[in-house]
């Protein structure tokens, strides 16, 4: 009986024993997650290759018990019961409180490290039964795709070379003639785009003349993107209508 009290003393353990008397049938006291990993290193074969290896890698140190560090977290060595009883303490224990993975992970690799501990923990919470039991979705159910609308654009085929007059001149004809005057033109900063001339006449018109940001062509995205469907429409006109495919450019625009 003085030998159990020593060692319950040795252990820091007091016990209080409510009534007259009380009576031990049995005593049993088990280590706790640290010391039972501390103790089990030193008969681990893994941890003590890399001991062995502590020159090349200088994350690792031992301390003065011989016990083996990554920087300031405890190696677990590869023990399934171990680390098993760990990621059940980090997660279930009233203190945690089933966390989601990311969460269990950044608290364990507070303190802890071994090889492949954030698959273990997210393998761990996901066949977590109370888990899948309670926790629910909070994003939005997906609905069903809806096709984008598609913006009413109108195109003319002109030569690259027509001066400022002549495109002032197509412009009236065949955009404002048929379609009205525009609300807004989104241009690539061409020279003849960017002149007083056509300054003055948009703003006799009341129309707003955008530039797209120099060298940065996806500013004007949506024109890059059609020109693109344009010019793959227009090689298939050429290729299905070979003699006559300018005839079709019409269709094209439609």
């Amino acid at each position: 009986e003085e030998e159990i009290i020593r060692d319950l003393e040795r252990l820091g353990i007091e016990l209080y024993v409510r009534g007259q008397r009380g009576y031990w049938a049995s005593l049993r006291i088990e280590p706790d997650l640290m010391s039972r990993i501390k103790e089990a290193q030193k008969e681990d074969s893994e941890i003590w290759t890399i001991v062995k290896n502590l020159d090349k890698q200088v994350e690792f140190h031992l301390d003065d018990d011989n016990v083996l560090w990554q920087n300031t977290r405890l190696v677990v060595l590869n023990d399934a019961s171990l680390r098993e009883a760990l990621l059940t303490e980090a997660h279930s224990s009233p203190f945690s409180v089933h966390p989601g993975s990311t969460k269990m992970y950044h608290d364990l690799k507070q303190y802890f490290w071994w090889s492949g501990m954030k698959r273990d923990v997210a393998t761990f919470v996901s066949k977590c039964l109370i888990c899948q039991q309670v926790k629910i979705e909070h994003q939005w159910a997906s609905g069903l795709l809806q096709q984008l609308d598609i913006p009413s654009v109108h195109f003319l085929p002109i030569r690259k070379d027509y001066s400022v007059s002549r495109l002032a001149e197509i412009f009236q004809q065949e955009i404002v003639r048929l379609h009205g005057t525009p609300s807004a033109i989104v241009s690539d900063r061409d020279p003849r785009f960017a002149s007083r001339f056509w300054k003055g006449l948009q703003k006799a018109w009341g129309t707003r003349l955008k530039f797209s940001t120099t060298f940065h062509p996806q500013t004007d995205g949506q024109s890059e993107s059609t020109i693109h469907t344009l010019e793959d429409m227009l090689r298939s006109c050429a290729l299905e209508w070979t003699g006559n495919w300018d005839d079709y450019i019409c269709l094209v625009e439609f």
